[in-house]
């Protein structure tokens, strides 16, 4: 979920508008009648190399021209950059900057700008915030609907960054932001250039300089080296939430580049060795992490508000902005690739909820810029929606803007081969857009009562569009179910049998039966079967639910074992940011700071929460560093700060290699062995039997706090589960198996390594002999607040 501030950058001053511009929106009228006989007659003079040809004005027959007007339609020839580059009309589609054979295409939307003009830069003028080149677009000769488009042939181009001036009516209560003064970023763009160095303002302190876009190259160098997508079963996934600048950036990673893309690559096989087979990155769309730094020393650490979402986060790359952003585009590929090699699926959060340009003191940066009342949620009088908490909402179901978030999609899965994709705040997506103009929305005056907007609606477009959309078909979709507005669509998400969800009641489910609140036996055994409540009678199964304790928002799991209370100070708002239900329980004493019965008990509640994930039906996912017990010092809102409290720490985690870290590892490698853990359906009651402390006698009473089952499994015969979160300690009988005996596997109660007993382990034999007397009775003592696993073995 993205955090809850508002946007307190005021908006830049940017560049003024040429002082030609307004001659050139009076002049465009007189040059109308010339545009099509004087272009027609220069054969392909409107259109872009290879494209096919069509009239962009009336074909009528004209008077026969005189010498004058002769004249005239020669001036209609333009060129750029002192005649090196020629300006032709373009083609409307597709949108973005295309590279074709002897130069790039541009077109933007813009339904109410009254004059554009693509402004192109060198990247030195760039930094100087000079424009190198602009080029007005004829609102005839480059305009078709409400596309703007030209063509720029020649090489030189390629060497340029681009943005757009527009110009039109300025009213924000009427929506309405078209601004002259500022040049905006094409939310086509591929890659954003800017500042190039991670937390360094540019010249001047200044936060906002000024972006633009890279114009894409005719052809990609990158070598794939033969990747193909590796559309693993989502039954199967272990999915790892991972902040990609926090994996590497402290000093002990050890990496020659800390905080980005390549050095990220260093640490893969240290996933592949913990058992993850799906990395689900934070946002990683250009955003800008000193988005409050004008206003305060905060940084956008998470990256929850992005700038453009086609375009990778530069300075993500060891490279920066170098080579125009491709260095970041390539860099990403990398990861991607390296990442699928060691069979690892990656997944992107993305944020099509809102973006960083706030409510209407924000900057104007791109989407305001461009058309307002398409890209945002708007009211009557031009005020924004806040079903995001931060400051704005993107406007998803607009047929304009589902289309842009399609083709970004698209994109992803296709240029840079991702996976699939996590939907932060998907609620929004579900919500009706704007009815600016019912006659173009419905095709028609809406009779009757009005889908207000923000309206949920049962088949939102977008989500529609993105189900059945042919290219996205097989990728992974994963919703937030909720927004800031307070709708909350967990297990009722629309779905279309495709679309998988952050289980928040699973989180909130476990969270209440491990620490040993009564009156949750019934709904935590409801977790450990895939959430069917939820899921089943829809038609969709287990691993629709990706289940989670932790995430990237709340409590790590070791400050959900050590603290009651939440510590957001250092993020500067009084402690008022942060939820305040967090469901924790100190296990005794508050903070890190305890005696060493209480740091006990506190690593049986951290394995007993990861056992409870690895033996769910459905799909795990944990939060980077969890792994090996990452503190956050009690803050559970940690968005703002770049510094260790958001880094994985290495150091910590070699600490801690022989403890925490190695449970987890062999836990996940448990699940993947056993293939009764990752089920296709539900589990039947032939598959599945409960049981209390004595077999076959589940306890489904208000103050039961014990939880137990057994599961038929191919691989290891039968296994047997029990979770005893009473603060009493408790011999519980085991299911008679003739011919056979029950040896422990995993007892959380027990010190590593006894915790979870390997093969390799020197005295494994051992270990189980001291408690053949218990074994050989069918019986297991379990400690106050621990869980077991044991396998059935053949009694030889």
């Amino acid at each position: 979920m993205a955090q809850q501030l508002p946007c307190v950058s005021a908006a830049r001053p940017l560049l003024a508008a040429p002082a030609g511009l307004g001659l050139w929106r009076r002049a465009a009228r007189g040059r109308r009648a010339n545009v099509a006989r004087g272009e027609r007659r220069g054969g392909a003079g409107l259109w872009a190399a290879g494209a096919t040809a069509r009239p962009v004005a009336s074909l009528a027959v004209e008077p026969e021209a005189d010498e004058d007007e002769e004249e005239a339609e020669e001036e209609v020839e333009r060129y750029a950059f002192g005649g090196a580059c020629r300006v032709l009309a373009g083609m409307p589609a597709p949108l973005g900057a295309t590279a074709l054979d002897g130069g790039v295409n541009f077109a933007v939307y813009s339904s109410g700008a009254t004059a554009a003009s693509l402004c192109l830069f060198s990247p030195d003028d760039l930094k100087a915030e000079t424009v190198t080149e602009e080029v007005p677009l004829d609102p005839v000769r480059n305009r078709t609907g409400n596309v703007w488009h030209v063509f720029i042939q020649g090489e030189k181009v390629h060497a340029m960054l681009y943005g757009y001036r527009f110009d039109g009516v300025f009213a924000p209560e009427r929506g309405q932001y078209y601004d002259a003064s500022n040049i905006v970023v094409d939310p086509y763009a591929k890659a954003v250039v800017s500042r190039g160095e991670y937390g360094v303002p540019a010249p001047g302190e200044d936060c906002w300089p000024q972006m633009a876009g890279m114009i894409p190259l005719p052809h990609s160098t990158f070598d794939w080296q033969g990747d193909l997508p590796l559309q693993l079963h989502q039954k199967d996934l272990v999915i790892y939430e991972m902040h990609l600048r926090g994996f590497t950036k402290h000093d002990s990673s050890n990496t020659k580049h800390p905080g980005t893309y390549i050095g990220a690559v260093s640490k893969l096989d240290y996933l592949k060795e913990l058992g993850v087979n799906c990395i689900e990155l934070m946002p990683c769309h250009e955003f800008n992490e000193l988005e409050y730094f004008s206003s305060s020393s905060k940084m956008n650490f998470w990256g929850y508000s992005t700038t453009n979402f086609f375009s990778p986060m530069s300075r993500y790359s060891s490279g920066g902005i170098r080579n125009s952003g491709l260095d970041a585009i390539n860099e990403f590929k990398v990861f991607v690739r390296e990442a699928h090699k060691r069979g690892i699926e990656v997944i992107m959060d993305v944020v099509f909820n809102h973006t960083a340009e706030g409510n209407e003191k924000g900057p104007i940066l791109s989407f305001r810029g461009i058309d307002n009342s398409t890209y945002y949620m708007l009211a009557p009088k031009g005020e924004f929606y806040n079903y995001s908490g931060c400051g704005n909402t993107f406007n998803c179901n607009h047929p304009v803007v589902r289309e842009f978030i399609v083709d970004c999609l698209r994109y992803w899965v296709t240029e840079m081969h991702v996976d699939g994709f996590r939907f932060d705040l998907a609620s929004i997506m579900t919500r009706a857009c704007s009815l600016w103009d019912p006659v173009n929305v419905y095709g028609g005056p809406m009779d009757g009562d009005m889908i207000t907007t923000g309206t949920p609606l049962v088949t939102p477009p977008l989500v529609d569009m993105i189900s059945n959309d042919p290219i996205l078909g097989g990728v992974k979709l994963i919703a937030e179910a909720w927004d800031a507005g307070g709708l909350y669509q967990v297990g009722h998400f629309p779905h279309w049998n495709i679309w998988s969800e952050w289980n928040g009641k699973y989180r909130d489910t476990v969270r209440q039966f491990i620490k040993g609140t009564d009156g949750f036996a019934g709904a935590f055994a409801e977790c450990l079967c895939g959430s069917p409540q939820l899921y089943q009678a829809g038609g969709r199964k287990p691993w629709h639910s990706v289940n989670f304790v932790c995430a990237h928002d709340g409590f790590t799991l070791a400050d959900l074992v050590t603290y009651n209370n939440k510590y957001n100070m250092s993020n500067g708002e009084n402690n008022r940011d942060g939820e305040n239900h967090n469901l924790s329980w100190n296990c005794g004493e508050e903070g890190e700071f305890a005696s060493l019965s209480v740091r006990r008990l506190r690593k049986r509640q951290m394995r007993n929460f990861f056992v409870c994930l690895m033996v769910s039906q459905g799909v795990p996912m944990f939060y980077m560093g969890d792994e090996y017990g990452h503190t956050k010092g009690g803050n559970n809102n940690t968005y703002c700060h770049d510094h260790y409290v958001n880094y994985f720490r290495w150091d910590k985690k070699e600490e801690q290699s022989s403890d925490l870290y190695r449970f987890c590892r062999l836990m996940t490698k448990f699940r993947k062995e056993c293939e009764s853990l990752g089920l296709e359906d539900f589990p039947t009651s032939e598959q599945l039997h409960w049981h209390g402390h004595q077999p076959g006698k589940p306890d489904w009473s208000e103050g039961s706090r014990f939880v137990a089952f057994s599961m038929k499994d191919e691989t290891k015969g039968e296994i047997y589960v029990a979770f005893n979160t009473s603060h009493l300690p408790v011999v519980v009988g085991l299911p008679e198996r003739p011919g056979f005996r029950w040896e422990p596997v995993v007892d959380t109660g027990k010190a590593a390594p006894y915790d979870f007993l390997t093969d390799d382990l020197p005295d494994r034999a051992l270990t189980i002999k001291q408690f053949s007397h218990f074994l050989n009775s069918n019986l297991y003592p379990m400690l106050s607040y621990s869980s077991i696993i044991l396998v059935l073995h053949p009694d030889i």
